[in-house]
């Protein structure tokens, strides 16, 4: 394989591989997630939310309802850094859906974006 050659497909890798670690970079999600806390009338709105990374639910004592309005589906976690652990799931709230914490447990703290 010539010098010139090698270097073109070398190039070439690094394009793709660059392309395919920043596709997400900068995208956000498509409508709006709902939180309220458990019997609370205050209501914390995320609309174009980025895909990428935790978020806190800003609520002070957490979130016991959510409205999936968006167009991703998003996981919702029980601890403020989105940590998963055998005694406390990530809850799996696709588009277009609500749910709300059971009686008793613990709110909801954070939550990510399926991308």
């Amino acid at each position: 394989m010539s010098h010139l050659r090698r270097i073109g497909v070398t190039t070439g890798a690094a394009v793709l591989l660059l392309t395919a670690t920043a596709c997400s970079a900068g995208k956000t999600t498509v409508g709006t997630i709902t939180f309220r806390g458990h019997d609370s009338p205050v209501v914390l709105t995320y609309s174009n939310t980025p895909v990428q990374g935790c978020h806190k639910i800003r609520l002070p004592d957490g979130a016991a309802h959510v409205e999936n309005n968006s167009e991703l589906d998003v996981i919702l976690y029980r601890t403020p850094q989105c940590e998963k652990t055998d005694k406390v799931p990530g809850t799996y709230i696709p588009m277009s859906s609500e749910n709300e914490t059971a009686p008793g447990t613990l709110p909801w703290r954070s939550f990510s974006v399926v991308h």
